[in-house]
């Protein structure tokens, strides 16, 4: 008897046989390996977001505690090598850090409530110049803005529930502030007592070759948080003053005030100092002129080229460093995420993850943080 034909692909299940799989071409097998793994990334991505905006009460105190650790970290070894005990040193760091914030905030605002009043009228003046300038565009655009500020003025008797939504938010809003700062400034004290048993417990955990690649990648993403920080800090304190020298010698009304939203506006990338920039242009506007405004923005763009071409290379060559890209990305990233808090963040935090990907790389560590 003539034996049977072998039906086609009868024999993939046999073990000589060939899977499916094997007869694909390898790009397709590539292709689909790539998709795959692109897809885990997402996925992964995306449940941590939604976890870090579920538990935002908590994830953006830890976060702004790390950076305040960051920053108070090298004043540890200092107070411990003339014989603080670490829990002592700890909490005088952090009596340091309140009064030090709390006095910065108190300069801030009285700063910005003498000069909003100037600064509030001197951008009024500059719409209604550039409102000249335009003409025909200018007048319907001031038209309409008339427009709705009487129609907001006659609507008084619906904005009493409004302004009392308001207030309630507004409290919530309070209470969430000083709940999240209080829980940072307690994190931060035990972050600088007991963080430097963090590598040892990490190696009670996990197994001695993962221990020591988990602790490498927790250093220089400390490391690159905490350059990123100092750095961003000095250049903001200096970007403040030699902006308010300037504003001061034009005669720029506000100089103060706006030399305080340049410190604040340092610390956002890029729309930061477009945004803290063009209010100070539009001041000059609208009390010097033309000419004044001009000598302005030259003011403001020679300090922004120095920062780029001579401070952020000096100041921050020992961090990570990061694409203008990849910056940009971030803040508004971050700014979708948590507002305000996420875009101060977002690039530290950033930087603390291209700190774990050059560590996983294998490239050099560089001195380690303490």
């Amino acid at each position: 008897m003539s034996a049977e034909p072998t039906p086609p692909g009868a024999d993939a299940g046999r073990p000589g046989g060939r899977r499916p799989s094997e007869s694909l071409p390898p790009s397709v097998r590539t292709a689909a390996a790539w998709s795959v793994a692109v897809i885990l990334f997402i996925t992964v991505a995306a449940l941590v977001v939604y976890a870090f905006v579920a538990l935002r009460a908590a994830t953006i105190p830890m976060i702004v505690a790390l950076l305040g650790t960051a920053l108070l970290q090298p004043v540890m070894p200092w107070l411990v090598a003339h014989g603080l005990r670490r829990g002592l040193a700890a909490g005088l760091t952090c009596v340091v850090l309140v009064a030090g914030v709390c006095s910065v905030l108190a300069v801030l605002t009285n700063s910005l409530v003498h000069s909003a009043p100037q600064i509030a009228d001197s951008l009024r003046q500059a719409g209604d110049r550039l409102a000249t300038w335009l003409g025909p565009a200018g007048d319907r655009l001031q038209q309409a803005l008339s427009d709705s500020a009487t129609s907001g003025s006659s609507a008084g008797s619906s904005l009493v529930g409004a302004l009392a939504g308001g207030v309630l938010s507004g409290l919530g809003i309070a209470v969430q502030l000083v709940t999240g700062g209080v829980l940072a400034l307690a994190l931060v004290f035990f972050f600088l007592r007991d963080g430097h048993r963090s590598a040892d417990l990490v190696r009670s955990v996990l197994s001695a070759d993962h221990a020591e690649t988990v602790v490498a990648c927790g250093q220089q993403a400390f490391t690159a948080m905490a350059g990123y920080m100092r750095g961003t800090t000095v250049i903001a304190l200096i970007d403040a003053v030699f902006i308010t020298i300037g504003l001061l010698i034009l005669g720029v009304p506000g100089a103060a005030g706006l030399g305080a939203l340049v410190f604040l506006g340092a610390f956002v990338p890029f729309i930061g100092a477009f945004l803290s920039g063009t209010v100070a242009v539009l001041v000059a506007l609208a009390q010097g002129g033309l000419s004044i405004a001009l000598w302005t923005l030259g003011v403001v763009l020679a300090v922004q080229m120095v920062e780029g071409n001579v401070l952020q290379p000096l100041i921050q060559s020992r961090t990570v460093e990061l694409h203008p890209a990849t910056i940009m990305f971030a803040v508004v990233a971050g700014a979708g995420i948590a507002g305000i808090i996420g875009a101060l963040i977002a690039v530290p935090i950033c930087a603390a993850g291209l700190g774990v990907v050059a560590v996983l790389r294998g490239r050099p560590l560089g001195r380690p943080a303490p």
